[in-house]
């Protein structure tokens, strides 16, 4: 005997189909890649001529000089810098980020602190913030508002607590929220509010419903089957079933997502005063309006700064949620926050 086992060395004819077999399909590969990008390349042609961008006369000279504008420039001997002051007087003078004067901090502490107590007694925490506090407050009342709905159709939405097809109904209900954009809700409640923050709060609020309920829904069919199966064993009923059973298991990442939906929400909240319904967007449009692009740049970075809190915000709660991820300390969450903005970029 040989000691060698049949059928290890196969046949030079047979390497040599594999090795076409294999370069026909790489060849496929490649074909069906250009194809592909040939395919979007005229797609993306006819867009563009669709929304008129190739036929279109542009004012160029006029957009460089507005761009200009939105960066103020002041000079130190011959150095050009940017007038940062030409923002915070804006932002001070119109109370974007604060209620109060911040000056009185140096000149007079006890006033401010009594003005500040005054409010918060008489308006409360948001007011505080001045105009941001409006934007944020949309946000979050109607995150708080949707929420209900959103985690009673994301949960009877799943197939695992309503078989098919009841669930689909609370299913589809999602799907046709989500199908129309909060910007256009908050037109669809002009009739009960007008363009008001009640009509953003009952917009971002019916938002809430489609997303995060859909969030909700998939992550409950994502759960172990196994603490189930203890339940129904012990003879629990269906909703003691689906309340500790399921829900137990999914309680970190619905807060999880409730607070990535408040990021959201406060976003579209900007979009909304753009609209009409007050806070920082309502600012934004109304000084683009009057060609005050300074202070139009003064409230954009007024948003800034509050999208970027609120997430320092959101991330901070979550990180405290994950058991097994050793928490960040507040200052390194804002310095390391440029290292990770790059670094999510670069994935």
């Amino acid at each position: 005997m040989s000691g060698e086992p049949a059928g290890d060395d196969e046949p030079p004819e047979r390497l040599a189909e594999e090795l076409d077999s294999i370069r026909l399909a790489r060849a496929r590969r490649v074909l069906g890649g250009l194809g592909l990008v040939a395919l979007v390349g005229v797609l993306f042609g006819q867009a563009l001529g669709t929304v008129d961008v190739l036929t279109e006369n542009y004012t160029l000279e006029f957009f460089l000089e507005s761009l200009g504008n939105f960066f103020p420039v002041t000079y130190v001997g011959v150095v050009p810098l940017l007038d940062v002051g030409a923002y915070v007087a804006f932002i001070g003078e119109r109370n974007l980020l604060f209620a109060s004067d911040v000056s009185l901090l140096w000149t007079d502490p006890l006033r401010l602190f009594g003005e500040v107590w005054s409010i918060l007694r008489s308006e409360g925490l948001f007011a505080l913030f001045g105009v941001a506090g409006n934007t944020l407050a949309v946000g979050f009342a109607g995150t708080v508002l949707g929420f209900p709905l959103a985690l009673l159709f994301g949960v009877l939405g799943s197939e695992r607590v309503l078989p098919f097809p009841l669930n689909f109904l609370f299913r589809g209900t999602m799907s046709a929220i989500r199908a129309i954009p909060a910007l256009v809700w908050i037109l669809i409640y002009i009739p009960l509010a007008g363009i008001t923050p009640v009509s953003a709060v009952l917009a971002v609020a019916t938002d809430t419903i489609g997303n995060l309920g859909r969030l909700f829904t998939d992550e409950l069919e994502e759960i172990e089957e196994g603490p189930i199966e203890a339940m129904e064993t012990t003879g629990a009923s269906r909703p003691q079933t689906v309340t500790f059973g399921m829900l137990s298991q999914v309680t970190t990442p619905y807060i999880a997502w409730t607070l990535y939906i408040f990021e959201i929400n406060v976003r579209i909240a900007v979009s909304l005063g753009v609209l009409g319904a007050g806070g920082l967007g309502q600012v934004v449009e109304t000084q683009i309006g009057l060609f005050a692009f300074t202070n139009a740049m003064a409230t954009l970075v007024c948003i800034f700064l509050l999208i970027i809190s609120v997430e320092l915000f959101s991330q901070r709660i979550r990180s405290r949620l994950r058991a097994e991820t050793e928490t960040m300390g507040l200052w390194e969450l804002v310095v390391g926050f440029p290292r990770r903005f790059l670094e999510s970029l670069a994935r």
